[in-house]
């Protein structure tokens, strides 16, 4: 783990990324994940080379975000809607969220979490989802 200090900026960017590789060992690392905190505004601009983007969201934040965020729902490629057991104590709206998503980009793959539903939760799809890219990557290195 390596925090980069954005210098009060709300975004990471690839020269802040650059900046931090020489200490890792790629060619020994099979999976490199870059959480970018902040608004969901400021990162979805700004391409940091990854070879997926996932936004991380949580039922309680409200249905309305992808519409008031379309452009970081745009350039994403999944959406973790986390905290989805938390649904019947929310106004989380999924049937709209849903319908937001489509109208932004209907092959954005979304993946409903619970951490407290255990196998259930849909954590097993994304961890599958993530072993069979690492895998790809594995059999496209050896070419």
């Amino acid at each position: 783990v390596v925090q980069i200090n954005t210098g009060g900026g709300c975004h990471l960017d690839a020269k802040m990324i650059f900046q931090v590789m020489p200490g890792f060992h790629l060619t020994q690392t099979d999976l490199l994940i870059i959480e970018n905190v902040g608004n969901l505004v400021c990162p979805a601009g700004f391409d940091l080379g990854e070879d997926i983007r996932m936004i991380v969201m949580s039922v309680t934040e409200g249905s309305d975000k992808p519409a008031k965020y379309p452009g970081t729902f745009l350039t994403a490629d999944w959406l973790a809607l986390n905290k989805i057991d938390l649904l019947p104590y929310t106004d989380f709206d999924l049937a709209a969220a849903q319908a937001d998503l489509d109208q932004i980009k209907q092959e954005l793959r979304i993946f409903p979490l619970s951490c407290r539903k255990g196998e259930e939760s849909g954590i097993r799809a994304l961890a599958d989802e993530i072993e069979k890219r690492i895998a790809a990557k594995r059999g496209s290195a050896k070419e």
